[in-house]
């Protein structure tokens, strides 16, 4: 059984609520489950348990309000559930190495210095490419303002794009050598705006011809409009003749999608595969040719 998309709703109502007061019982209660089973399924699913996910859901957001409003501290930390300034301090420490005050202070000084050099965003992509069928009406970069952990995204917007059909994507490929034989889940984190085409990450297995053995680009799941950070993962076989892996996040037609905390792992066979079967839609002979059926 799947749970992507049970993770995928809780993570969608917690994203609504950071303010709010939430907890593990609500959460599961809100799907229907014991706390106990959501528990398990949403740490092996996401990596961390609810409350980790909670509590640096919250920092983040945090940090976008100590760099991007005038509020005071004391102020951001109440409004995300906080009991104290110093509680607040102490978590934040955790997760930036600096108490609040001194990240607005430090940290906004330098977001505003490298904002001045926004157009050099791609030389700063380490190991991404520009590709699809028309990258020159896309662009991609870094965001030090929206962002899910830490302190940047990558995104992938359209500047100059004129239909549905044209499409770019953010992208990287390694050595398949690593993972022969093996069944891998790619996973990350998307949020999407005013994306009228469609969105998501996708990922390719090669052999050495360059014949695709396996992909998938979401098409069946595919990612629309406006959406909150959410949780997505493609599974794949890597066959023992595999030679180069590929992967990305597409986008098809015009908005914008950012990209964080993506991660390479290993899984058991039984996970499923997320694996787009093309010989499936072959017949096994020609049929209805005289178009009377």
């Amino acid at each position: 059984m799947s749970y992507s998309p049970i993770i995928q709703k809780t993570i969608e109502y917690i994203e609504k609520n950071l303010h709010e007061e939430l907890s593990l019982e609500s959460i599961a209660q809100f799907v229907g489950f014991s706390k106990y089973h959501y528990h398990r399924i949403f740490q092996k699913e996401v990596g961390v348990t609810v409350s980790e996910y909670i509590r640096y859901r919250r920092i983040a957001n945090s940090a976008n309000m100590l760099l991007y409003s005038d509020e005071k501290i004391i102020d951001i930390a109440l409004y995300y559930r906080f009991e104290t300034q110093e509680s607040f301090t102490r978590s934040f420490k955790k997760y930036y190495n600096l108490p609040p005050g001194q990240y607005r202070k430090i940290i906004g000084k330098l977001t505003f210095q490298r904002e001045e050099i926004m157009l050099e965003n791609e030389k700063l992509l380490k190991g991404w490419n520009l590709s699809g069928s028309h990258p020159f009406n896309y662009q991609m970069g870094i965001d030090r303002e929206h962002f899910h952990k830490g302190k940047a995204s990558g995104f992938l917007k359209s500047v100059t794009v004129q239909s549905h059909g044209e499409f770019a994507t953010m992208m990287q490929q390694f050595k398949a050598e690593k993972y022969l034989g093996k069944r891998v889940k790619l996973s990350g984190f998307i949020k999407s705006k005013d994306v009228d085409g469609f969105c998501g990450f996708w990922m390719r297995v090669d052999d050495s011809l360059g014949d695709v053995l396996q992909f998938d680009n979401m098409s069946d799941r595919q990612i629309v409009g406006s959406n909150e950070w959410n949780h997505y993962h493609i599974v794949l076989d890597i066959p023992e003749n595999s030679k180069v892996i590929a992967f990305g996040v597409l986008l098809s037609g015009n908005g914008q999608v950012w990209i964080d905390e993506l991660k390479f792992e290993e899984v058991d066979k039984q996970t499923p595969t997320t694996n787009i079967d093309f010989s499936a839609e072959l017949l096994n002979e020609p049929t209805n040719l005289s178009f009377e059926e």
